[in-house]
């Protein structure tokens, strides 16, 4: 099979407006603590705030003695299928592209970009990819025990993101884009303005972002790194 989209490229697709939810959902759940029960199936958070999700979906967990990532439909242990269902799709979704990444059971940590050896970096990759084939944004880890990393796809209306506000925008792409260990930061900024409902224009080294009071030019180095951002704000 010729293929055309590898989990790289959804790891770009993902990054920013990844970013900007779970950066919301810190601000939303403060000080907190999880708790899950997998067979009613129920999750939820207490502390600051106390919220019952109104839909969750576990994705796999990454364990450090193995080194690997065990997608939730592979555990022996077996989970309801309302919970998996999203792990399920995105084996789908790996058979149709050709994403070994999704489809494999099992995955070596060395086998994920950048050969990651923490299990909260491993899962992590697994999760950005997920948002992208799934249109889930927000997600969320939780200690398995033993150092094994449990990781969800949480959703609930306090979770969706504001309209987009200037300033937060700006941080997010700037962070984004020199902080995250990006394949092509064009087309990160590009997936995150269509999700975002911002205009973006790209040219030669360059990209024009606007948005609702703001307007900004994005220079990028040869090597497709961010160099520059001047960024201007629209009067109202």
């Amino acid at each position: 099979m010729h293929n055309s989209l590898t989990f790289g490229n959804l790891l770009d697709d993902a990054a920013l407006f990844s970013l900007e939810h779970q950066l919301h959902l810190q601000e939303v759940l403060g000080d907190h603590s999880w708790h899950a029960d997998l067979q009613q199936p129920l999750f939820g958070f207490t502390g600051d705030h106390t919220i019952t999700c109104t839909g969750f979906h576990l994705l796999g967990s990454a364990a450090p003695g193995p080194g690997t990532w065990l997608w939730a439909w592979a555990n022996p242990s077996g989970f309801p299928d309302a919970v998996v269902a999203a792990a399920t799709g995105l084996r789908d979704f790996g058979h149709q592209h050709g994403i070994p990444e999704l489809v494999s059971p099992e995955v070596p940590f060395a086998a994920l970009p950048g050969s990651p050896t923490q299990p909260h970096l491993a899962a992590g990759l697994i999760t950005e990819a997920a948002k992208a084939v799934t249109g889930m944004w927000t997600s969320y880890q939780g200690d398995a025990g033993g150092g094994t990393r449990a990781a969800f796809l949480v959703e609930h209306p306090d979770f969706r993101l504001p309209a987009p506000e200037p300033t937060r925008v700006m941080s997010v792409v700037q962070q984004g884009l020199t902080g995250l260990a990006l394949h092509d930061r064009r087309r990160a900024l590009h997936s995150y303005a269509t999700r975002r409902g911002l205009g973006a224009d790209f040219a030669r080294d360059q990209a024009r972002l606007s948005g609702p009071g703001f307007e900004a030019l994005l220079e990028f180095d040869q090597l497709g790194r961010l160099s520059s951002i001047k960024a201007t704000l629209s009067r109202p």
